[in-house]
């Protein structure tokens, strides 16, 4: 299991999984009042959580099913991508793609978050690029079924 340093400076607990076999670790808005956001309304919620990742992790910061499916609660740059240099809190982008508007309370679950090992890219330049099937099709090219 890797260990992952964290400072939590929220009066909520911990991110933590749901269940057992959970990937995302729910992330609460640290809030000292319910926030309401209307129709296409943005904010940019914290969690007074503050982590250290070791290099060659990234958290990445993905939507509530949920929230999105019932409430239109999305996050805007989703995944939302936590790089292991970053010390600051973590913030959630929250957006409202409902016709109603929504109220976040505090503690509320907001987010989830998933931290994954990530490969970094040497690029080799090249004069071109090995054959496929599919080749540069893409947006729907292979089809419905």
């Amino acid at each position: 299991m890797l260990k992952v340093k964290i400072v939590n400076k929220s009066q909520f607990p911990d991110p933590a999984y749901a269940t057992e076999a959970s990937a995302g670790m729910d992330l609460r808005a640290n809030i000292k009042e319910p926030l309401v956001l209307k129709p296409l309304e943005r904010a940019l919620v914290p969690t007074g959580i503050f982590i250290e990742l070791p290099v060659g992790y990234e958290a990445q910061v993905r939507p509530r099913s949920g929230l999105a499916t019932k409430h239109g609660i999305t996050v805007i740059n989703t995944p939302g991508t936590v790089d292991a240099d970053f010390r600051g809190e973590l913030r959630v982008s929250l957006v409202n793609l409902s016709a109603e508007a929504f109220e976040i309370a505090p503690g509320e679950r907001i987010a989830q978050m998933i931290v994954a090992k990530h490969e970094r890219v040497e690029w080799e330049d090249a004069e071109a690029l090995s054959e496929t099937d599919r080749g540069a099709g893409g947006w729907g090219s292979t089809g419905k079924k």
